[in-house]
């Protein structure tokens, strides 16, 4: 007997590859869509092919079952030809039976009787009922189902029956003459049924246990690859979250580092940190533009090489975590310049105190010192101002009383005697008096601006003119330098004039002879009125250079030291500002800044009538 052995099969998983032209990260519901997809696809396939394996065992028991019919059928028709007896075909139906798998052969007629059965106790008792029978619905093709089997022992189990007319065949004699000899000869016919056999009924039952073997396996497996694939979906639904998530943290990361890149380039003070290293790492704009030094040149230095040795020591003088604050030191720049600093210094620990590296915070303290000492100017002039206006009445009255007896002596004198100097000189020492407590008042004394809109290069012609002839007299010459197409400036041109009569004034004592006077006039980068007034005279010493805006600070034996003061005070009131170089035997420069329109302060706009 031959048995038809189902072919293997191999499953064929094709990998999915990741195509380069697609995004990084899908979007979230376009993935777990084609996920969602993907994993019915595979669930449908792996259920259809858990059936496909269940139908092809069925196929083999079914193809087991036919060729056993047949076979069975082909000995019974050999028996038949031989003159078998019924007991005969019994022992074939028994032998047959002994092959493993088969669990019973039978015969029955179309009510269920049973004409041979593989055990032999059961001949002659019912199969199954006339029902049973009839539902069964026999044919002359193959039918199988799987139905209860109870062995001898009383345990119950599947078989895998199949069932169909039994037609054992008989040989006839039948007589046909051969076309060269014409000899009788025998012939088999297929459609003569033995005179006992009236369309019987024979039934195969075949051990499932095989079949529910493989299926209990395949759903074992199925379940198995389920459960991965339902492991990895929730795994890849999961690495979707994280990338999300991890998306979402890295552009909050590059947006929080984006924005605090911002605010360290833009703040107004230096800061400069370092890494555990000592390292520097990171140099806002601001603290380039106060050291000098560009970030290029800082980053990655060590900071005992990149930063003074004052620095190094506040950072090596903290201790237990307590920054040094506001700590006031003095950096030289390499060009020489010392600028005063306030400087404060912290360590940068992580939660466990473990050292990540320092931070320098730092400002120019130039632009403070100067507002202190202008505070302090204007204090200063403050309590000149309370102290003037106190004794200016009291000191004029004596002094008219004192030129009018000088005036008296000196016409009562011999014309040309000492007695006549004497009261030429107290005279004119009277009116110096006078004259200093006149510009003492003028200083200390609120002004009312008569802002008009003017071309400032006729003001300053109009200025120079009047000093023309001292300069000539001197051999001085005068430079004006204007740049064109000049905007009108909102001044009071008598109270500018008066400060550009005392600068011109100071250049050419400062010349002396055989010098030069330039005045330029442009417009700066701020859209501001610029003047500048350098002379060519011997220069101011450094040490005098912070005080020439003090009140009586004078170098000049008949000087009064409120000249400058004077220019100070009229270009504050204009809203500017006035800086002052120089260097020994080279000259002077004085540069005036004023806004081209004139903002009226509080005070000057009570003091006008717009009625």
């Amino acid at each position: 007997m031959i048995f038809l052995t189902p072919t293997k099969r191999i499953p064929v998983v094709k990998a999915l590859k990741w195509r380069p032209g697609l995004p990084a990260i899908l979007p979230s519901w376009f993935f777990i869509g084609s996920v969602i997809i993907l994993i019915a696809v595979i669930i449908t396939v792996t259920l259809k092919d858990l059936n496909r394996g269940r139908d092809i065992e069925i196929q083999t028991l079914l193809e087991k079952s036919t060729v056993l019919i047949r076979a069975f059928e082909s000995g019974t028709r050999t028996g038949m030809g031989m003159r078998w007896r019924h007991d005969q075909r019994q022992t074939l139906l028994e032998e047959m039976a002994y092959q493993p798998g088969i669990l019973y052969i039978a015969i029955t007629d179309t009510s269920g009787r049973i004409l041979a059965h593989s055990d032999p106790d059961k001949v002659g008792s019912q199969l199954y009922t006339l029902q049973e029978m009839q539902n069964l619905h026999v044919a002359q093709t193959e039918q199988w189902r799987i139905t209860p089997f109870a062995d001898g022992q009383d345990k119950h189990q599947n078989a895998f029956e199949v069932y169909r007319f039994f037609k054992p065949l008989k040989r006839m004699a039948g007589h046909r003459m051969h076309m060269g000899n014409k000899r009788p000869d025998t012939y088999w016919s297929d459609d003569i049924e033995d005179e006992d056999q009236d369309r019987n009924v024979i039934f195969t039952g075949f051990d499932t246990s095989t079949l529910e073997a493989s299926q209990a396996k395949d759903i074992r497996n199925t379940i198995i690859f389920l459960s991965i694939l339902g492991l990895l979906a929730l795994a890849s639904i999961l690495s979707l979250f994280w990338a999300k998530r991890y998306q979402r943290s890295s552009r909050q990361l590059q947006d929080s580092k984006a924005f605090s890149t911002e605010i360290i380039s833009n703040l107004p003070i230096g800061l400069i940190t370092t890494n555990e290293h000592r390292q520097i790492s990171v140099v806002n704009h601001t603290a380039e533009k106060i050291l000098g030094h560009s970030a290029i040149g800082l980053s990655g230095r060590n900071i005992k090489q990149a930063l003074p040795d004052s620095w190094n020591q506040l950072a090596g003088s903290e201790h237990n975590h307590q920054p040094v604050i506001e700590r006031e030191i003095n950096y030289t720049l390499s060009s020489g310049q010392t600028i005063p600093l306030s400087i404060s210094v912290a360590n940068i620990v992580n939660n466990s105190g473990n050292f990540l590296g320092n931070v320098f915070i730092f400002r120019d303290m130039r632009e403070v010192r100067q507002l202190q000492e202008e505070i302090r100017r204007k204090e200063k002039m403050a309590a000149i101002g309370n102290l003037a206006a106190g004794v200016a009445h009291e000191i004029r009255n004596p002094l008219s009383s004192i030129k009018g007896f000088a005036k008296y002596f000196e016409g009562r004198s011999e014309q040309g005697s000492e007695e006549q100097e004497l009261a030429k000189v107290m005279a004119k020492e009277v009116d110096r008096l006078n004259r200093v407590i006149t510009e003492l008042l003028e200083l200390v004394r609120p002004t009312d601006l008569r802002i008009q809109r003017v071309n400032i290069c006729d003001v300053i012609e109009h200025s120079l003119h009047l000093i023309r002839q001292d300069a000539e007299a001197k051999h001085i010459n005068i430079l004006f330098n204007v740049e064109p197409d000049l905007p009108l400036v909102d001044i009071d041109p008598d109270r500018f004039t008066q400060a550009l009569l005392n600068l011109y004034l100071n250049a050419i004592q400062a010349i002396g002879s055989n010098g030069t006077l330039e005045v330029h006039l442009n417009i700066n980068a701020d859209s501001e009125l610029q003047i500048v007034i350098k002379d060519s005279g011997k220069g101011i010493p450094a040490d005098d250079l912070t005080n020439i805006f003090n009140p009586y600070f004078t170098t000049k034996a008949s000087g009064t030291g409120l000249g400058l003061t004077v220019v100070q005070k009229v270009v504050e009131e204009h809203q500017g500002k006035i800086s002052v170089t120089s260097q020994l035997s080279t000259g002077t420069s004085f540069e005036l800044t004023i806004p081209v329109k004139h903002s009226p302060s509080i005070q000057e706009a009570s003091d006008h009538d717009y009625s």
